[in-house]
């Protein structure tokens, strides 16, 4: 199945199981050869978005999308809005038939699905994975994405080994439009106020990360710290006293915490 996006460009999705709708933006098709082995060295699962399907299709009707996948290779530099990224989102329910739906990001799609919560009527459960409904770190990831766009502008280097893990010291591998859609996305945030999410809703809501889920930028990369665990820490009680389940697990990093063994049990 196929749906147009805001730009005109189309995405295939992939509908799976019986039950509640559930909206996923995940790859269906999992990373094979070098680019799988280099995301095991860094903690990554190149079959992730399967085994999330398959580990949830029995329970729902999983609508899997691989967004992220469509964005790289087809940018949006100058049209990644949260308004239009959220517009995407609604046209995959509507062309899965779903007239209400939960949804599951993580990182930068678990951003999107705090957008997507203020902009639509249609949610019956919001999971965020890996980046915190409220104290957020929307400053220092505009921060870091300016900074990749104005690395992809500069003439490539050689990719060298750097320690997996070693976010600070990874070279730039984006090209200059796709990096630009990324600014687009978190310049569109700017003044967001993420008190909006201790408003009281009538579905669950979900947010977890890992303890370890920060990351110490260097000066290339904008000099900032991307915390996406310290904000559940800091505002667990006001997050839970709005109605937010809050999970931590201990000693996971980034890639640690969106493992399908972590996620699959809290979405089912």
């Amino acid at each position: 199945m196929f749906v147009e996006l805001h730009d005109g460009t189309e995405l295939e999705i992939e509908v799976t199981g019986t039950g509640p709708h559930l909206l996923l933006p995940v790859d269906p098709v999992p990373v094979v050869g070098e680019a799988a082995e280099t995301m095991r060295t860094w903690g990554a699962d190149p079959e992730l978005g399967r085994s999330l399907i398959d580990g949830l299709s029995d329970v729902a009707t999983v609508v899997a999308f691989p967004y992220e996948r469509h964005v790289l290779t087809f940018p949006k530099p100058d049209t990644l809005t949260p308004s239009n990224v959220v517009a995407d989102v609604l046209a995959v329910a509507d062309a899965a038939g779903a007239a209400t739906f939960a949804y599951y990001g993580y990182s930068w799609l678990a951003c999107v699905g705090l957008q997507l919560a203020l902009r639509t009527a249609r949610l019956s459960a919001l999971v965020m994975g890996g980046f915190p409904p409220l104290g957020g770190p929307y400053d220092e990831m505009l921060a870091v994405t300016d900074a990749a766009h104005r690395l992809s502008q500069q003439p490539s280097k050689p990719v060298r080994q750097v320690e997996p893990g070693d976010w600070s010291s990874a070279e730039m591998t984006l090209s200059e439009e796709q990096t630009c859609q990324f600014v687009t996305l978190y310049r569109g945030l700017e003044g967001f106020d993420d008190r909006v999410s201790l408003s009281p809703v009538d579905y669950p809501r979900i947010a977890f990360s890992g303890t370890e889920d920060q990351i110490v930028y260097a000066e290339r990369w904008g000099g900032v710290t991307v915390d996406m665990a310290g904000p559940l820490v800091d505002h667990r009680a006001a997050l839970e006293e709005a109605g937010w389940e809050i999970s931590l697990f201990a000693g996971l990093d980034h890639n640690g915490a969106m493992q399908a063994s972590q996620v699959v049990p809290l979405l089912r």
